[in-house]
């Protein structure tokens, strides 16, 4: 087991954690597989990774900032100012590039922000006020949840999901 020095170390460990796992279930299915939706009103494998995306780039942007404000604009408008990266990505490869320098420049940005910052509070969604690091763990808790979603699609497309092969040693 690591040895963490500060809360900032064990959580950023905990979202590359998550996000090698979501790399991993996306480099899995085929780039021809990527329109792929169980049904029309859900959204694609390439829309799941794009959401993926917008809403860490946001998380990101928005909690690294002095002045985080989650009410700051309407949703679309805020995903918008900082996701412009992620709907420009749309073939497997551009995707997964992208997975991993987010997570890259995004570690970078927490880090520079510090711990104490993540102590501070901020308006959340709801109106409310909340810790920044208690939602930037809601943020990894979502893209965890997406991650489920990526492995249910590989098994309704007769995938096996890549946690399911590294479980069974292949």
């Amino acid at each position: 087991m690591a040895e963490f020095v500060s809360l900032l170390d064990e959580t950023i460990e905990g979202w590359w954690d998550v996000r090698n796992g979501v790399i991993a279930e996306v480099d899995n299915i085929p780039a021809g597989k990527f329109d792929f939706r169980p049904v029309p009103e859900v959204r694609s494998v390439r829309e799941m990774v794009q959401h993926i995306l917008e809403i860490a780039m946001m998380m990101t942007g928005e909690l690294t900032r002095p002045d985080t404000n989650l009410r700051r604009e309407p949703w679309p408008k805020l995903l918008r100012r900082y996701a412009g990266a992620a709907y420009d990505a749309s073939t497997k490869a551009q995707l997964l590039k992208l997975l991993g320098s987010q997570m890259k420049d995004a570690e970078k940005k927490f880090r520079a922000a510090g711990e104490l910052a993540l102590l501070q509070f901020h308006t959340r969604f709801d109106g409310k006020q909340g810790t920044k690091f208690a939602w930037w763990h809601h943020g990894i808790a979502q893209e965890e949840y997406h991650r489920g979603q990526l492995a249910t699609y590989q098994r309704l497309m007769g995938i096996v999901p890549a946690l399911t092969k590294a479980i069974q040693g292949g």
